[in-house]
């Protein structure tokens, strides 16, 4: 491959056929989408085009067009079915009017939907995505389109038995959907076949385990049977299932008192296996990737169980690593649909880890009276306040709490601007001890606190600048803060404290910028604003004892085109494959995933890789590095041969 250039891919092929699909959904988008499910089309052509740097890596792929095994026919057979049904879709929601056809027409192109989006995040779900070296970008991507695909089949109408929604998404649209023009009019008419009997599952609603089930057990319903005949109105009618729902609990009238309360269901994934409760601090279990609610999973642990709750597995590994990207989709949930999300702090008592409580009425009137003090027209009154409130902020979970119950976070984001330099310092550090609570971080974004803590980032004292840093590492773990922090200005700020600041406020730059630098849009940014310099710099410079973290930030940034550029410019990849032959381990592996994101697809890095000696502490890789090491290193020399081939040939 050629100076970058794809591979050609034969009109047959099935990337060509995916190629195909996707322009032809990226062309009705284009044309624009109306009426009743405008925002369903617009969703839906918005995550089917989220999949073009998937498909153009596929097509750059010289894997792909040798394989012929069963696995990967079927694989892209389920991923061209989904796309091929999208497409349909958009163009059949689209024509649909409710004011000429019935409402069962309208329930049928939903519960399609639902089909659709269904099948779609299964053929990404099944896809061998390490099979043909996809990069781990792009795989990122995908997760987020899968993601985005599972709560739009939850919201269309709740969870469905999968083996229904199979059945019904691989039957061809025009099976279920014809659309008949009629006359002049230029109006199209609908005609829907039945769909038949759906199975939904009733999920439990926040904190209430429903009547009859059982724990870790579905809850299943026959909800409505819909039939429609040209000319005759449409009929609803239920079956239940009388020992599951008892007399009263017809699947009807569940429905019915369901959309009258306008009630949402909770997404199951939200729920806590243990409690069946909507989890508010959501933990993975490292031993087996389960989530839990932290407090209950941590008293499970100490009561002696050694297994999973959930998969029964042994727990060799006691680890709980925060879950925020869950998290942060349940407090978008709640926001979304009015739910008061849970809270550790309520009735003037704090919820434990062990699921006790304790009372904390007079700590809250305290903390108050403290944070009054924080506003008063004398500096010592002040300075002694902000101090007393840095220090208790620290010392526990239950102090950070309190002290954000007390309405202190918006007081202490005013005095990040003080002129007096201890009060300064003292309040942006009390806002990073706050920070350490989830529940706080959410609302020191909303107080508007990062222009703030840029300001104090340019211009504080060296110990105001670490701890800003610190903050902002804190704060970017949530995916959301991720942008409004990178559009702030903070980028740049954090590139001057990596070259300029001393060890320990280069460490919490390099921990910061990393975190913003996982989200796509701040990558370039930070090339704009001269990281790859800064980080070659510090890579370079002999007296420096950080090597990893520069490295660590490269690896996140060399997907990047902008990156990509700038790293040419710098003369960085000698200092890459230097690193190679007498780095550590872990910058060895660094080094070598690097490499592997600049020269995939590039003949002209490979080129320079081989001229500069490459390919012996490669080799060496593959036989005393890593497991992740020898992975890269195998794959770049396999690039490098094949380039060599291809040079061979011309």
């Amino acid at each position: 491959m050629a100076g970058g250039e794809a591979t050609a891919v034969a009109g047959d092929h099935p990337i060509a056929t995916l190629l195909r699909l996707l322009h032809e959904v990226s062309q009705i988008s284009i044309a624009g989408f109306y009426g009743k499910f405008k925002k369903d089309c617009t969703d839906l052509a918005r995550r089917v085009t989220l999949l073009a740097h998937l498909f153009d890596e596929l097509k750059d792929t010289n894997t792909l067009l040798g394989s012929s095994s069963s696995s990967f026919n079927s694989c892209f057979s389920d991923l061209s079915v989904a796309l091929q049904a999208a497409k349909q879709l958009l163009l059949a929601a689209n024509e649909l009017d409710p004011k000429i056809h019935s409402d069962v027409a309208v329930k049928k192109i939903n519960f399609r939907f639902q089909c659709v989006t269904w099948k779609l995040e299964k053929a990404l779900g099944n896809f061998p995505y390490d099979h043909f070296d996809i990069s781990e970008e792009v795989q990122e991507q995908v997760e987020l389109v899968r993601a985005q695909l599972r709560r739009a089949t939850e919201k269309y109408g709740g969870p469905v038995k999968s083996n229904l929604l199979s059945r019904a998404s691989s039957q061809p649209l025009d099976k279920e959907i014809d659309l008949l023009h009629s006359g002049n009019s230029g109006i199209g008419t609908l005609h829907i076949e039945n769909i038949g009997n759906i199975d939904h599952e009733v999920r439990p609603k926040v904190g209430r385990v429903p009547r009859g089930s059982v724990r870790n057990q579905s809850y299943c319903s026959r909800i409505f049977q819909e039939s429609e005949r040209i000319g005759n109105s449409s009929k609803l009618s239920g079956i239940g299932d009388p020992e599951i729902f008892g007399e009263d609990d017809s699947p009807l009238k569940s429905h019915e008192e369901s959309k009258k309360s306008n009630c949402p269901v909770t997404p199951t994934e939200f729920i806590c296996p243990i409690s069946l409760e909507l989890m508010r601090d959501p933990v993975i279990v490292a031993a087996t990737g389960q989530t839990y609610e932290r407090s209950y999973i941590q008293q499970w642990i100490d009561g002696g169980h050694t297994t999973c709750p959930k998969t029964q597995q042994q727990l060799h590994n006691l680890t709980l690593t925060p879950n925020y990207a869950l998290r942060n989709l349940i407090i978008d949930w709640c926001a979304k649909n009015n739910i008061q999300q849970p809270t550790v702090f309520a009735n003037g008592k704090i919820k434990r880890s062990d699921g006790s409580f304790r009372y904390v009425i007079g700590e809250i009137g305290a903390m108050e009276v403290l944070v009054r003090k924080l506003s008063s027209r004398s500096v010592e009154d002040c300075r002694a306040a902000v101090a007393e409130i840095r220090s208790l902020s620290k010392r526990s979970t239950d102090n950070r709490i309190l002290i954000a119950e007390a309405g202190a976070i918006p007081v202490l984001v005013k005095l990040l601007t003080s002129e007096d330099t201890q009060i300064q310092e003292n309040a942006v550090t009390a806002v990073l001890n706050l920070s350490i609570f989830d529940d706080n971080k959410r609302i020191i974004m909303l107080s508007d606190a990062i222009p703030s803590i840029v300001q104090v980032l340019r211009a504080g004292s060296t110990e105001a600048k670490e701890n800003a840093a610190a903050t902002i590492f804190s704060l970017s773990l949530g995916n959301e803060n991720k942008i409004l922090i990178g559009a702030s200005g903070a980028i740049p700020a954090l590139i001057d404290l990596l070259l300029t600041g001393n060890t320990r406020g280069k460490k919490d730059a390099a921990s910061a910028l990393f975190n913003l630098c996982i989200y796509q849009g701040n990558k370039g940014r930070a090339v704009r604003a001269g990281i790859i310099p800064a980080l070659l710099e510090m890579l370079t410079d002999s007296s420096s004892c950080m090597v990893d973290e520069p490295l660590t930030i490269l690896s996140v940034l060399a997907n990047n085109q902008e990156a990509k550029e700038a790293i040419a410019k710098t003369s960085t990849i000698p200092v890459l494959i230097d690193l190679l032959r007498t780095g550590l381990s872990r910058s060895k592996e660094n080094a070598a995933a690097i490499l592997l994101s600049l020269c995939k697809r590039d003949s002209e890095n490979l080129s320079c890789l081989c001229r500069l000696g490459a390919v012996i502490p490669l080799t060496q890789l593959t036989m005393s590095g890593t497991e992740r090491a020898k992975r890269k290193a195998t794959s770049l020399l396999e690039h490098i041969r094949k380039s060599q081939q291809h040079s061979t040939r011309i």
